[in-house]
C-alpha cells in the first residue's frame, strides 16, 4: 500500500492550466507545482503567463511554460494540448480554470435580469463553458495515452444553486445568469464526461464559493453572515482540492462536483 506522500506525488506529470494567471489559477499551479507537477500556464495575458510560469520554475525547480490564449477563438484552444505535449512529452492533468466574469462597464452584464443581453450571455457561454468543450476533445488523446489522465473543470457554487440578490442591497456588484448558466452548463459536463472518458479519464469539478477580493464591507458582512464556517473563501483554499483531484489521492473518484464553499449549500 502506497504512503499518502507517494499517492499525491506529482513528479514526473504535467499538468495545463488555463486562467493560470488568475487569482485561483495561481494557487492550483502552486500547489501542483509543489507536488513536483511539470506546469503549462496558459491565459489570455502573455505577460502574466510567463511571469506566473517563471516564479513556479525558481520557487519548486520544475518545468514550466507560459502560453497566451484567447479562449473565444477556438483555433487557439485546439491547439494548446499538442504544444503542451511538445514542449513537456505529455499531458496527465488538464485544469479548466479561466472564466468570463465581465466588467461592470460590459452592456447587459451586471445588470438587472430585464436589462441583460445575449451578446454578455454568448461570451460567458464560449468562455466559460464551450472553451472547456474544446480543450476537454483536443485534450483527450493526449490524456488517454497517460492511462491515468485527470480533468477538473473549476465551476461555482453558483452552478449549483441561485443568488440571494439580499447580499448584493447597495452595491454596485451583480450575479449574471450568463454566469450561473455556463457554470451549471460545465458541472453537467463534468458528469458526462466522466462515464464517457472513464477508465483511463477521470473528470471531476471543484466549486468555489465566493472568494475575498476586496468586495464592499456591507457585501462581505452579509456573505459571512449566511457561510456556516464564517467567513469568505480565498485562494488559499482551493489547492488541497485540487491536489486531491489531480493526484491519486482520488484515484477511485470520477464525476464529482466538490463545493469548496465553506459551507453556503450546506443550509
Amino acid at each position: 500500500m502506497r504512503s499518502i506522500q507517494e499517492l499525491m506525488n506529482l513528479s514526473g506529470k504535467t499538468a495545463l492550466i488555463t486562467g493560470g494567471a488568475g487569482h485561483i489559477g495561481k494557487a492550483v499551479a502552486d500547489a501542483l507545482a509543489e507536488a513536483g507537477c511539470s506546469i503549462a500556464i496558459a491565459d489570455i495575458d502573455a505577460r502574466s503567463a510567463e511571469e506566473v510560469a517563471m516564479a513556479l520554475k525558481e520557487k519548486f525547480q520544475i518545468k514550466t511554460a507560459g502560453y497566451d490564449v484567447d479562449l473565444a477563438e477556438e483555433s487557439q484552444v485546439r491547439e494548446l494540448p499538442e504544444k503542451a505535449v511538445t514542449d513537456f512529452g505529455s499531458l496527465d492533468i488538464l485544469v479548466n480554470c479561466a472564466a468570463f466574469v465581465g466588467t461592470s462597464d460590459l452592456e447587459g452584464w451586471v445588470t438587472p435580469f430585464k436589462e441583460q443581453r445575449t451578446e454578455a450571455w454568448r461570451a460567458a457561454f464560449e468562455v466559460n463553458l464551450t472553451a472547456c468543450f474544446a480543450l476537454i476533445q483536443s485534450a483527450t488523446p493526449f490524456l488517454e495515452r497517460t492511462g491515468h489522465g485527470s480533468i477538473i473543470n473549476i465551476a461555482s457554487m453558483y452552478g449549483c444553486t441561485g443568488p440571494d440578490w439580499r447580499l448584493y442591497d447597495d452595491t454596485q456588484m451583480g450575479n449574471p445568469a450568463a454566469y450561473a448558466a455556463s457554470k451549471g452548463g460545465l458541472i453537467q459536463l463534468t458528469t458526462w464526461l466522466a462515464t464517457t472518458l472513464a477508465p483511463n479519464i477521470r473528470v471531476n469539478a471543484i466549486s468555489p464559493g465566493g472568494i475575498w477580493r476586496n468586495q464592499p464591507q456591507r457585501f462581505v458582512e452579509r456573505y459571512e453572515k449566511k457561510t456556516p464556517l464564517g467567513r469568505m473563501g480565498i485562494e488559499e483554499d482551493m489547492k488541497g482540492a485540487a491536489l486531491y483531484f489531480a493526484s491519486d489521492l482520488s484515484a477511485y473518484v470520477t464525476g464529482q462536483n466538490l463545493l469548496v464553499d465553506g459551507g453556503w449549500t450546506a443550509w
